[in-house]
């Protein structure tokens, strides 16, 4: 019996972070927290007699996205009206792009949990503006044009992705990537990237695609796992209860968990697409391509590999490392002040990921967290030199950084945490231990090793945990050795 499998395709939508909109200098404000209609012009409002000017800044930055997607980037690219009516859309149509994207034919690769990798095929990036922003009340729905005429970018994968899990992958790496370019936030709590999933589902033996659904404005990574995971069960048991799926635009109710059905689709949309008659073609030029592939930063990928190949660290903590940019930046800025970089990313990613975690503070924001990187690397830095031992350094100087934003030599110096490496004052430390736990060292001597590990945790209380581990593993050994002897 032929078992079912999942076929998904992304669309992205990502608002650039340019000053002005997309076809007019109307200055971009934040949606959310701007007051409504605030941030509006002529062309915002699609007032008669008006003419759009393309924001070549936005369209450099939708080239930028195009090549750190592994897309061509035509010669030529057009603007056209996608025509349609909402509210929300007040000229009657969208200027978006059609038959003449910015960017075609790219792929992004994605790792599996299984260690595996797969390539998912970009199949265009087209550029538009986005709509403005309805809010439904009781008895009617309010209208907001600040975002009217935002300079936005449409993200179109094939139906290669197989799997909710995939399709979250997929969604965290491109979202990583915008990020690094800086052309977009990653926000979706405040709509800047918002995510559309087209899912159907069909058996090995079918020959060709069965009928897909679109779930529409998912504005959460995890909704739209919960969401795509729902609608493939849906499909399945329609399907397995000799019923068919029909083509629909569906929504997912956070509240109650489930997708609902916003419109079932009858036919084709129909947008009556033509070229945009006030807009001229757009020629980019192989140079400017060139020149703007030449300034791309270091995107996951490539920093990913040169954290594996030339600092050491393994694929797991590198891609950990890389997956956020801020996260990445402070990373390098603590390996380039002398630390060892596997024992910054054990930190890293353990201790000081753990604070945040601790402290609702997103890792995109490690920037803003009380220990700065440079704190950071002069707290291992005293580790690595053996000033202090790693013990008081996690569970009394970070703390203590953390909560006052103090220097961490200050607050050693100043708590008296420096470790101690006297051999004369550890050794007596050693004699007094053993000399009170006669019992335990009998049974030691007696053969039960594991009671090495208590007698030695004894003797770091005695010494207020800032014994140098080393020597007081050494001469804890060189003193029972001894007694063994005699």
């Amino acid at each position: 019996m032929s078992e079912w499998t999942t076929v998904i395709g992304l669309e992205v939508h990502a608002e650039l972070e340019t000053e002005s909109k997309m076809f007019s200098s109307c200055p971009v404000v934040d949606s959310v927290e701007a007051e409504p209609n605030t941030a509006v012009d002529p062309l915002s409002l699609g007032l008669p007699g008006t003419l759009p000017v393309i924001n070549m800044q936005a369209m450099e930055y939708g080239i930028m996205v195009g090549l750190a997607l592994n897309c061509e980037i035509p010669p030529i690219n057009q603007f056209a009206r996608k025509n349609y009516f909402y509210p929300d859309l007040p000229k009657g149509y969208q200027i978006s792009q059609y038959d003449r994207p910015l960017a075609v034919n790219g792929y992004i690769d994605i790792e599996l949990e299984d260690g595996s990798s797969k390539r998912i095929r970009v199949r265009r990036a087209h550029m538009e503006e986005d709509t403005g922003k309805l809010s439904h009340i009781m008895g009617g729905s309010l209208v907001d044009y600040n975002r009217a005429g935002v300079p936005l970018l449409e993200i179109v994968s094939e139906p290669d992705i197989s799997s909710a899990s995939e399709a979250e992958v997929y969604a965290r790496k491109l979202r990583s990537i915008l990020r690094y370019l800086g052309v977009n936030s990653g926000d979706m709590s405040k709509g800047l990237l918002r995510f559309e999933a087209n899912v159907s589902v069909r058996l090995e033996s079918d020959t060709e695609l069965r009928e897909r659904t679109e779930i529409k404005n998912l504005n959460s990574i995890r909704n739209m796992v919960k969401a795509i995971d729902f609608e493939v069960k849906r499909q399945i048991k329609l399907y397995d209860n000799g019923e068919t799926v029909k083509p629909a635009t569906l929504g997912w109710d956070e509240a109650a968990q489930r997708i609902t059905v916003q419109r079932y689709k009858e036919r084709a949309d129909e947008y009556r697409y033509f070229p945009e008659p006030d807009l001229p073609v757009v020629e980019v030029s192989r140079e400017q391509v060139a020149q703007i592939a030449a300034e791309l930063p270091a995107l996951p990928a490539k920093l990913q590999a040169r954290f594996v190949d030339e600092l050491g660290l393994s694929a797991y903590d590198a891609g950990v490392l890389t997956a956020e940019r801020a996260v990445a930046e402070y990373f390098q800025k603590i390996v380039d002040a002398g630390v060892d970089p596997k024992l910054a990313a054990n930190w890293l990613t353990t201790d000081l990921f753990r604070m945040m975690n601790a402290n609702d503070i997103e890792r995109e924001c490690i920037e803003r967290i009380p220990v700065t990187a440079q704190n950071f690397a002069s707290l291992l830095t005293l580790v690595q030199q053996g000033t202090i031992n790693q013990s008081t350094a996690r569970k009394q100087a970070l703390p203590a950084m953390w909560s006052s934003g103090a220097d961490a030599r200050a607050i050693v110096d100043e708590q008296g945490l420096a470790q101690i490496s006297d051999q004369d004052l550890i050794a007596a430390s050693v004699s007094k231990v053993l000399g009170e736990n006669d019992d335990m060292l009998q049974r030691f001597l007696g053969g039960n090793k594991k009671v090495l590990n208590a007698l030695f945790g004894k003797i770091m209380g005695e010494l207020r945990g800032k014994g140098d581990p080393a020597v007081v593993r050494r001469l804890l050994m060189d003193t029972i050795e001894k007694m063994e002897l005699n």
